[in-house]
């Protein structure tokens, strides 16, 4: 089970929202704590695709690189950390509502803890994670109801 899970609804078609999700620089625009992303290689997203942000923890930026471990437009998708002691894995799932006019965005989300220094600082990521993926879920429904995505 994920330590957070959120929910929110956009009123958009299932399509558009995961487009959006699915392009993995345009995060930074509804994840407030990305300074930066590039993806690596080129072409669509799709399982193995990696990216590199670089992240504001706390008082400090860090690059975290993720991978794409499941990709189903426009219906899921799946990332884990590749590297560090606290790596972020995560899952999404996309639901049409509404005949399809209308989309549930939800987020499973977790870090796995590697080493001493992983088992000691999983506890404030949470902590941090907690306030900031349902800011972001807020974040992302404005921008794509507002026609900004």
């Amino acid at each position: 089970m994920a330590a957070i899970t959120e929910t929110v609804e956009i009123a958009r078609r299932p399509e558009d929202v995961f487009a959006y999700i699915d392009d993995l620089e345009r995060h930074g625009e509804w994840q407030e704590e990305i300074v930066s992303a590039h993806v690596e290689g080129e072409g669509p997203t799709k399982v193995g695709t990696r990216a590199i942000e670089k992240r504001r923890m706390g008082r400090r930026e860090q690059e975290v690189t993720y991978e794409i471990t499941e990709h189903d437009p426009p219906r899921t998708f799946a990332f884990r950390g590749t590297g560090g002691p606290i790596r972020p894995i995560g899952k999404g799932t996309v639901e049409p509502l509404d005949g399809g006019e209308r989309s549930r965005v939800t987020i499973d989300f977790d870090f796995e803890a590697h080493g001493i220094a992983g088992k000691i600082l999983k506890p404030m990521a949470l902590m941090q994670a907690r306030k900031s993926i349902p800011k972001g879920q807020q974040r992302l429904k404005e921008r794509l109801e507002s026609g900004a995505a």
